[in-house]
């Protein structure tokens, strides 16, 4: 059995146990997923507060309909589309525009030369990340910082996998596009006189 498979397998026992009134456990899935649901909301574009927010009432809503959770199905890809229409949802509520992407903060053993420069490499590569179309955009982040396969990705997005498959490929093609724009941008502006 493939490590994937068996982690579902006692994802869908924790779940059962959860159901059948163990409430404490639940702690664990939140332990498990809150980082990755966080991420998935920065990444979609909503502000640190927001994200934090909606991170906790992607959690709220998923245990109040854990017992509607089909067992077969991926709890991950249940939980991320919970977190996605909250986001939707919370976008329509307050129309407020796309904020971009905060700076992470440093590991406590890095040096301030190396802390400053990986903010700046994050910041960067979320300002890029910002500008490619939505769809693009959750399919990287489901898929590289998620882990998702092209089949849950499929399902959470509603698309067969090989839309999944088309817009990773695409997103990745233009991603590398816009990096090499920035780079020329930037070398230009430096010969430029002053």
């Amino acid at each position: 059995m493939e490590e994937r498979d068996i982690r579902q397998e006692s994802e869908r026992e924790l779940i059962h146990q959860i159901v059948a009134g163990s409430k404490q456990d639940f702690r664990i899935l939140v332990d498990r997923y809150k980082q990755k649901i966080y991420g998935l909301l920065r990444g979609m574009g909503a502000s640190p507060m927001d994200a934090q927010d909606l991170t906790q009432e992607a959690f709220i809503k998923a245990y109040r309909k854990l017992a509607s959770h089909q067992p077969d199905k991926s709890f991950a890809s249940w939980l991320y589309a919970i977190a996605a229409n909250l986001l939707k949802d919370h976008k329509k509520k307050y129309r407020f525009e796309e904020h971009s992407i905060g700076q992470a903060e440093a590991a406590v053993s890095d040096g301030p030369e190396q802390s400053v420069l990986r903010t700046e490499r994050r910041t960067e590569f979320q300002r890029l990340l910002a500008r490619l179309p939505a769809n693009y955009r959750m399919s990287l982040l489901l898929r590289y910082t998620n882990d998702l396969s092209y089949e849950e990705i499929g399902e959470l997005l509603e698309v067969p996998v090989s839309k999944v498959q088309n817009d990773l490929y695409r997103a990745k093609k233009r991603l590398k596009q816009l990096m090499i724009e920035d780079k020329e941008g930037m070398e230009y502006e430096m010969l430029e006189p002053r």
